[in-house]
């Protein structure tokens, strides 16, 4: 019987949750909504959104929490597997679409049964939001890993959460304008200006959680080094970014 380490056993836990966290944001991504923002009651304005964007928070969180405690090198693997997973995901769901639905004998016999045009509406998105999705996302967390780092090595281990937050801000002005320029403006699902308007109120959408997100991030790197122990935690923090140093970032 292989017995695992908490650090190995840590680092699967949140690859899981990784990697789940952002096939199911490409899912649901055709999907748009209103958001409406209130403060004490009042409606201040509203926007339009991908649903896609839900599952991103705790993708940040992931992925911040990996880059701190298992460097940039296992950030850049993750996400390459991760683009990866999203497209093997989307050929399944491509192939899911070409057997017929059985909806009863006679069609539409059995009630509460999902038909062809229901499924293809809901999981067909086009290859061109397939490509923006996979070149976004792979993108975005390269940046994400770099921006990271970057202010790591100038703060040492102060300011989590400008590292934290400062990533986030720059990987996803990137990831927000990449993934509906070659999704919605090549094909010409959006004029430019629909892509400008969407974009920019996607990007201050995600900017606001990243900002409302901070007291997680240390509450995030608490449990870590809580279940770690913080002397181990402490050494393998040290070890990354000793590591970290050495690269080109």
């Amino acid at each position: 019987m292989i017995t695992l380490s908490k650090k190995t056993k840590l680092l699967l836990i949140l690859t899981g949750v990784f990697i789940t966290s952002a096939i199911t944001a490409e899912l649901i991504s055709s999907k748009l909504f209103v958001a409406h923002i209130h403060i004490g009651g009042w409606e201040i304005g509203s926007f339009v959104s991908i649903i896609g964007i839900l599952p991103w928070p705790i993708v940040f969180l992931v992925t911040d929490t990996i880059n701190e405690f298992y460097g940039p090198k296992i950030v850049r693997t993750i996400s390459v597997i991760t683009a990866f997973m999203i497209g093997f995901c989307f050929l399944i769901v491509y192939l899911a679409m070409i057997p017929h639905a059985f909806t009863g004998e006679p069609a539409g016999s059995i009630p509460n049964v999902v038909n062809d045009s229901q499924f293809n509406l809901v999981f067909g998105q086009s290859q061109w939001i397939i490509a923006g999705s996979i070149t976004a996302f792979i993108i975005g967390q390269l940046v994400d890993s770099f921006v990271f780092w970057f202010f790591r090595k100038r703060t040492g281990g102060k300011l989590i959460w400008l590292r934290s937050t400062g990533s986030t801000v720059v990987s996803q002005l990137i990831d927000s304008f990449v993934v509906l320029y070659i999704a919605f403006v090549i094909p010409g699902k959006f004029t430019m200006s629909q892509f400008w308007h969407i974009g920019l109120t996607n990007y201050f959408f995600k900017l606001m959680i990243a900002i409302a997100l901070t007291p997680l991030i240390y509450l995030g790197h608490y449990l870590v080094v809580k279940y770690l122990g913080k002397g181990p935690a402490h050494i393998q923090e040290e070890t990354v970014a000793e590591e970290a140093l050495h690269e080109n970032l």
